[in-house]
């Protein structure tokens, strides 16, 4: 007879920790399926249809057949067109063969770990920032080390901060910009300086880069990878998902020196094998094809994040700064005697908002929660109505307290 118990499970898995958008979303669907009427601002989701001529090319690609296997690394088309479009947009030098395709941006974030960090290694990582940088880093052995983004530094990393936390175990740096749930951009000095703590140490840099399309208010996005002594000191991650509305496509890829790359090519033929044919030649066409879609997605976010800081300044008790990028928000709610996990729970349970507390993104994230702007204005309109009239009932609260 087989033993089913829990115990039975390797202990590595107990590692790996979750993402707390897709939890919440499962609590908000269990209270829409009992009638609950819920808006809909925790999941971190375009809320545009892929452009046309991207879905396309795949639709014409399968009836062609294109639905075997592809090589592990990627095909040659797509790094090629990969390589051309990261000079243009990011200044980085590549070529095909620093380039690995895969399956969304998270097997980047998981490849890296399992390629260059062994057991005791220290790893820097924003915080609050993507919690799947911390459960890869706990997977693989390693050791998480947070590096705080605040709202007084305008959610970034500080280059100073950082030097005060490397120490001669530090084997990779973490760099996301825009940030995730924050939208805090560095801009080319904040990256200059971070390069200039770590040109001459042995220490990589993984540089989350996924939403760098996504970037407005006079900020521009600036790779480190573009600095000729880091490049081949970095791991670029980046992909179509936020982009180009193309999350259920699951392609990303990776930008790094040739050897790391032929290591995470290893990765992929061990795991997911290769990337679907249909999906490269319609990624080639995102990246090949008109811009504008790209661009007014941009304008659209802008628009939207602007009007929601705007009306959540007006209420008691919240302080939000306009991000420069992603399309996401990291209001302050502390003022309002919750701490951000009761908040969160309160706001959907009662009101039928669905956030994120910022805490599940991190200790520095506590007294935050995360909103989403890729919803329409309807939506925020109402969520917006919402949170005023849960924070009103607070103070009620206090008064009959």
């Amino acid at each position: 007879m087989i033993n089913n118990d829990i115990n039975n499970i390797a202990e590595r898995i107990s590692k790996l920790g979750t993402e707390s958008a897709f939890e919440v979303l499962n609590k908000a669907k269990a209270l829409e399926a009992k009638g609950v009427n819920v808006i809909h601002l925790e999941i971190g989701q375009p809320d545009f249809k892929t452009p046309e001529h991207v879905s396309a090319v795949a639709c014409k690609s399968i009836m062609e057949g294109n639905t075997g296997y592809t090589p592990s690394q990627g095909e040659y088309y797509l790094r090629k067109a990969i390589a051309k479009h990261s000079k243009e947009y990011y200044n980085i030098n590549t070529n095909p063969d620093e380039i690995v395709v895969v399956p969304g941006g998270k097997p980047i974030m998981f490849f890296t770990m399992l390629s260059l960090i062994n057991p005791g290694d220290e790893v820097i990582y924003p915080n609050p920032g993507f919690p799947i940088y911390e459960s890869c880093i706990n997977f693989a052995g390693g050791i998480p080390v947070p590096c705080p983004m605040l709202m007084e530094n305008n959610f970034k990393l500080d280059a100073k901060q950082l030097k005060k936390l490397i120490t001669d175990k530090t084997k990779l740096v973490i760099i996301n910009t825009p940030g995730n749930p924050t939208g805090g951009v560095m801009d080319e000095s904040d990256i200059r300086a971070v390069a200039e703590v770590l040109k001459d140490k042995d220490i990589y840099v993984l540089s989350d880069e996924i939403y760098s399309r996504l970037i407005f208010n006079g900020a521009k996005h600036f790779s480190i990878a573009s600095i000729p002594e880091m490049k081949d000191k970095t791991v670029v991650l980046n992909g179509f998902s936020k982009p180009y509305a193309m999350t259920g496509w699951r392609i990303g890829y990776g930008i790094m020196n040739k050897s790391i790359a032929e290591t995470m090519t290893t990765l992929m033929v061990n795991s997911s094998s290769c990337v679907a044919g249909f999906i490269q030649e319609a990624a080639k066409a995102a990246l090949e094809g008109p811009q504008d879609c790209v661009e007014k997605m941009a304008e659209s976010y802008r628009e939207r994040l602007t009007y929601v800081v705007d009306k959540l300044n007006q209420i008691d008790g919240i302080k939000c700064l306009m991000p420069k990028g992603s399309f996401y928000l990291f209001p302050d709610i502390s003022a309002t005697g919750l701490d951000d996990k009761t908040f969160a729970s309160r706001l959907l349970n009662e009101s039928g908002v669905a956030t994120l507390a910022g805490s599940s993104f991190g200790i520095y994230g506590s007294g935050h929660i995360r909103i989403s702007g890729a919803t329409s204005k309807e939506n925020l309109d109402e969520g917006l109505r919402r949170i005023e009239g849960f924070i009103e009932k607070l103070k009620q609260e206090k008064l009959s307290a």
